[in-house]
């Protein structure tokens, strides 16, 4: 089956542009204009990916992006934008999304940071976040309980927590890496199959994403801790179920 893509754009020849170009490579692309446009596509047929522009007449991108993330935790939110302060990106990846692309872009460029985000969405975990492969789908560590078949994480007290695709793929190549020191390159790569730029916090924001999720004082890190110049160490002792 196609995987459906949305691209939410103001400009009607990026809409048109980016509606060729990706149902060229069979996916099934619907555009829109607005945020309203959006949620009535959205109504109608679900979608896997959204591609999002931040400049929008209206409600802005990043309170799309927002509302889209509390609504489908699961779904791919690819952040479109023409300004090229990295702050705007960075609120991007704060707000839920999981990946960004700066207009103007090289097609053949987005088209891989969709197929990125699609591939994390649909593989197993274990080779989303590129560890070797084991048997084991459950894993536990510190009182959480993480499954990979589902992609799904509780508390100890049993309380599901609700992760996005990129800070579930984060938390996985902590999990299978515990207690060994990871570089923002490493994570960058294990996760978006990229390098991180010299002025890239996206794993730093993500970072601080999951601390808010589990740690039970994100100020005071115990489990992801900054190793400074260098990256962050899981430090729980993980064992499989």
């Amino acid at each position: 089956m196609e995987e459906r893509l949305l691209v939410v754009d103001d400009e009607e020849d990026i809409r048109e542009m980016l509606g060729d170009y990706l149902s060229s490579y069979g996916f099934d692309v619907r555009t829109v204009a607005n945020g309203n446009e959006m949620r009535a596509a959205l109504a109608q047929t679900p979608c896997e990916l959204v591609l999002l522009d931040l400049g929008l007449p209206g409600e802005d991108g990043l309170t799309l992006a927002r509302d889209l993330r509390s609504q489908n935790p699961a779904m791919g939110i690819i952040i479109v934008t023409g300004r090229g302060q990295a702050v705007d990106r960075i609120i991007g990846l704060e707000v839920g999304a999981d990946d960004y692309i700066a207009k103007p872009f090289d097609l053949r460029e987005l088209l891989a940071r969709v197929r990125s985000v699609l591939r994390r969405l649909r593989l197993p975990v274990a080779e989303a976040a590129g560890s070797d492969a084991e048997d084991c789908t459950s894993l536990s560590f510190d009182g959480w309980r993480m499954d990979l078949a589902s992609r799904s994480l509780w508390r100890a007290s049993g309380e599901a927590v609700t992760l996005t695709t990129g800070e579930f793929d984060l938390l996985t190549a902590f999990v299978r890496n515990p207690n060994r020191v990871l570089s923002r390159d490493t994570l960058m790569d294990l996760i978006h199959h990229r390098e991180a730029g010299p002025y890239d916090r996206s794993i730093d924001v993500q970072v601080g994403r999951l601390r808010r999720k589990i740690e039970n004082d994100s100020a005071r890190p115990e489990m992801i801790k900054a190793v400074r110049g260098v990256g962050y160490i899981f430090t729980p002792r993980v064992s499989s179920d």
